[in-house]
């Protein structure tokens, strides 16, 4: 595979040359971004063209993530708004020595222990943390409704740090990975991503056979796409 840079008009993108059939255009959150993959032996005229035929999608696409509201970067200090599952709780931080830790206390806040003159950078690790151990408790319970519901098998998931994605599938080796984010996010779109990408194990692409499985599986599945990409987003450095 082969990347550059390439313009169109006012539109910078970046161009990935791959050994496939045909041409994909996505365009990429947070900001945007512009990713062109377009077979090795394409043209880069008809790449051109087949850019400017799709611009109005693309400025729809790219106005979608600047509408988008979002968190300011996080500080980790008192009285900052944290997410989870979709509702905001207020940080209550208590400097004390010990283990690390954070927990929801009551309905409306999250309170953060931790030793004197801790980092943000380590500040903001313990609430990842968390949010890391409440996905690995939702997602055996939602795999185990989902699997056999999709007859599908899976060798393996992972949750981690994603800029671009809020999942993906490695049909091949039937693995899924799942944005940390999600813990941030309601409950249903963590379920919408799994059931997403457990489909893709039934359909590579998304083809009409897909968005097909998606209606039959999960009706409401548009709706919580919908309300995913309401949802507030970190801020990205």
């Amino acid at each position: 595979m082969s990347s550059s840079e390439l313009t169109i008009g006012s539109l910078a993108l970046t161009l990935n040359r791959k050994a496939i059939k045909n041409l994909h255009i996505s365009v990429l959150p947070p900001d945007g971004r512009i990713r062109v993959s377009a077979p090795e032996k394409m043209t880069e005229t008809a790449i051109r063209m087949a850019v400017i035929k799709r611009i109005p999608w693309i400025k729809k696409q790219k106005q979608s993530f600047i509408n988008q509201p979002r968190q300011s970067a996080r500080q980790m200090v008192n009285g900052e708004s944290h997410y989870l599952w979709g509702q905001r709780y207020r940080l209550e931080v208590i400097e004390q020595y010990g283990r690390h830790r954070l927990a929801v206390k009551g309905v409306s806040k999250l309170v953060l222990k931790v030793s004197p003159n801790t980092s943000t950078e380590n500040r903001l690790r313990v609430l990842e943390d968390y949010y890391r151990a409440e996905l690995k408790q939702r997602i055996p319970v939602l795999l185990e409704k989902w699997l056999p519901r999709l007859g599908v098998t899976l060798s393996d998931w992972r949750v981690q740090k994603m800029k671009t994605k809020w999942g993906s599938c490695h049909v091949e080796n039937k693995r899924i990975l799942l944005n940390l984010e999600l813990a941030k996010k309601p409950p249903e779109c963590l379920e919408y991503i799994l059931v997403h990408e457990l489909v893709h194990l039934l359909e590579r692409k998304h083809s009409d056979r897909f968005k097909a499985y998606m209606d039959q599986y999960l009706p409401n599945w548009q709706e919580v796409k919908r309300l995913l990409s309401q949802s507030y987003l970190t801020s990205v450095k």
